[in-house]
């Protein structure tokens, strides 16, 4: 379970992450970028949507939702958030597919270290 420091919980704090327009994806998954920290104090939060045309299966949404907070964190617990401290948000959706709902943990790994590195 990802630290209460580093979630994403208010309304207010998704409009706003979806209002920045920064936006970077792969065929995995789809990450929504925030705007930049005016101070280093604040940390970077991370928030999770799974809509219901990932899946009609809640089992199914939720599984994919549990990936994703792993995934985001081990990159905490290892410091390789590189690029993304200098921000306030992120939110981070999985993309519509026939088989995304099988995905494994290095899958998703792999795609959000990619993505990471795309976001500058």
């Amino acid at each position: 379970m990802i630290p209460k420091q580093f979630r994403l919980k208010q309304t207010k704090a998704f409009d706003a992450t979806y209002h920045n327009h920064k936006i970077v994806s792969d065929s995995i998954m789809t990450i929504y970028t925030g705007r930049l920290k005016k101070s280093e104090m604040t940390p970077t939060r991370f928030g999770f949507v799974v809509s219901k045309k990932f899946h009609k299966r809640a089992v199914k949404r939720n599984r994919i939702k549990r990936l994703f907070r792993e995934c985001v964190r081990l990159a905490i617990k290892e410091n390789k958030l590189g690029n993304l401290e200098k921000y306030m948000s992120f939110i981070i959706m999985p993309k519509v597919s026939e088989n995304n709902y099988k995905l494994k943990l290095a899958e998703v790994q792999h795609s959000f270290y990619k993505l990471t590195e795309r976001i500058k």
